[in-house]
């Protein structure tokens, strides 16, 4: 990395949520003031990945993304750590020396009030700032942000997608839509049958909404300058078939080819759960009632909201 001074935001930051937003803004506040660089850093792996991997947790965002959503709030550099169990055995202070001041010449160190480093959490903040009055950095406490009462984290933003499905609560959290991303593959064609052609995205292992019908956008990512699209997404085990699990997008007004290609897939709202149907017509019919649905809910989603995808 550059040897310019710099303010560092250590963490997960797995969504870029609010409160990970509120400690990039307040490093690159005080970056600016100083003329320094505000870098972001996370581990990857997951530390829990290799600390206690039955207890680890779905991404919500892959690491290129991440990374890429974090220069876009503000970060000058992101340094993503490989995590390992040799480096899980540094001390805090090994971690404040090698990490903190070699690599990232950190001037300021901008936290939030749990976070812990070095071998087994060891580290908090009263030990990084007694290291920063020795060696020449601020350390600046961020204050979780509080959405209906609670704090905004990725555990909890987790918990209403994967139990509740309500991405527009994610949404609000992330300050833009949840999305995964994957190759559109070969499906049964079932749904051009029925008149609702639909692409089968083989998505990347991150956190899915619970299973139901959702008003979606979508971008196709291996097309320079392609268009924002609108549809509607069925997650989950197409009962009536029996056909087993999928991400299945049915895009309005588009009737290309997608095979081989990649696409992001933007959650907006949630329509329905998942239900078995008595036959092909109930199913189109339900099918057309939510396209409905999808269409009205994404009239009220914020272009903010979608602005990522």
């Amino acid at each position: 990395m550059p040897e310019t001074p710099s303010v560092v935001t250590p963490g997960n930051h797995d969504g870029v949520h609010l409160g990970h937003r509120a400690l990039i803004d307040a490093a690159k506040r005080i970056a600016d003031q100083q003329g320094w660089r505000t870098v972001g850093m996370f581990f990857n792996p997951h530390t829990t990945a290799v600390l206690a991997p039955e207890r680890a947790p779905v991404p919500l965002t892959g690491v290129e993304r991440r990374v890429e959503i974090m220069k876009g709030a503000g970060c000058d550099d992101v340094l993503v750590l490989p995590f390992d169990s040799q480096f899980a055995r540094q001390t805090p202070e090994q971690f404040v020396q090698t990490v903190l001041l070699d690599t990232c010449h950190a001037r300021g160190v901008v936290v939030g009030p749990d976070y812990h480093f070095g071998h087994k959490r060891s580290g908090n903040i009263e030990t990084l700032r007694s290291w920063g009055g020795e060696d020449g950095f601020i350390v600046e406490l961020v204050q979780p942000v509080m959405h209906h009462g609670e704090a905004v984290s990725s555990t909890r933003i987790r918990r209403v997608l994967r139990e509740d499905g309500n991405v527009e609560d994610a949404a609000v959290m992330m300050t833009r839509l949840h999305e995964v991303a994957g190759t559109i593959v070969p499906g049964d064609r079932r749904g051009r049958e029925i008149g609702f052609p639909t692409a089968n995205l083989e998505v990347e292992p991150l956190q899915l909404p619970k299973d139901g019908v959702y008003a979606v956008v979508a971008r196709v990512l291996d097309e320079p300058g392609a268009p924002l699209l609108q549809g509607v997404a069925n997650l989950g085990d197409r009962p009536t078939f029996g056909a087993g699990r999928s991400v299945e997008v049915h895009l309005f007004g588009f009737d290309g080819d997608l095979y081989d290609r990649r696409m992001r897939l933007g959650f907006a709202a949630r329509i329905r759960g998942e239900k078995k149907f008595e036959g092909l017509e109930a199913l189109r019919q339900q099918i057309d009632r939510d396209c409905d649905e999808a269409k009205n809910a994404l009239q009220q989603t914020s272009p903010e909201l979608a602005r990522w995808i």
